[in-house]
């Protein structure tokens, strides 16, 4: 092999090794040790059309994901697994505590969190714009989730979750 493509195929090596560490992996399973879903095993799929009510998991974007590491919730790089409580073209309102999506209630927020922490606020009603979707573990009445911090980019979803085996045994 001579010296250029020795040199050609080293820097290719680099860039394509270099290009990998950018990519955010996707999980094939998940654990769940949180319990606002069932405590248990999960796989995660592919999804296409998103419908309220499916379990997804999602990356939580920079800014949450700052903020969910920094309170010691969740450490950084790791999914949540939520459920869609609302999708585009549905109204979500936040009023004082209570949550309603297309004027249904569906959940209380709580103004603090199990330390006695404040937790985020958000007042009024949001139109889900289209490649957003709200997400809420409505049966969980202490899940950390659109309750605090509203819409989410549909982009942030990685796939549904499908239980495997939980605590619970879903």
């Amino acid at each position: 092999m001579t010296c250029l493509a020795t040199i050609t195929m080293t820097s290719l090596a680099v860039v394509f090794v270099g290009m990998t560490s950018l990519l955010h992996p996707v999980p094939k399973l998940i654990w769940n040790a949180s319990a606002s879903v069932p405590i248990g095993l999960y796989a995660v799929k592919p999804t296409g059309v998103h419908h309220v009510g499916d379990l997804i998991v999602v990356r939580p974007p920079d800014e949450l994901a700052a903020f969910l590491e920094a309170r010691g919730y969740l450490a950084k790089g790791v999914p949540l697994l939520k459920h869609i409580a609302a999708l585009p073209g549905q109204d979500v309102c936040r009023t004082g505590r209570r949550i309603t999506v297309d004027g249904v209630t569906v959940g209380q927020a709580l103004d603090r969190d199990h330390l006695g922490r404040l937790l985020p606020t958000w007042e009024g009603c949001w139109l889900v714009a289209d490649q957003e979707v709200f997400l809420m573990n409505w049966q969980s009445v202490n899940s950390l989730d659109g309750r605090y911090f509203g819409p989410l980019p549909a982009a942030a979803i990685i796939g549904r979750a499908d239980p495997l085996w939980t605590k619970e045994g879903h």
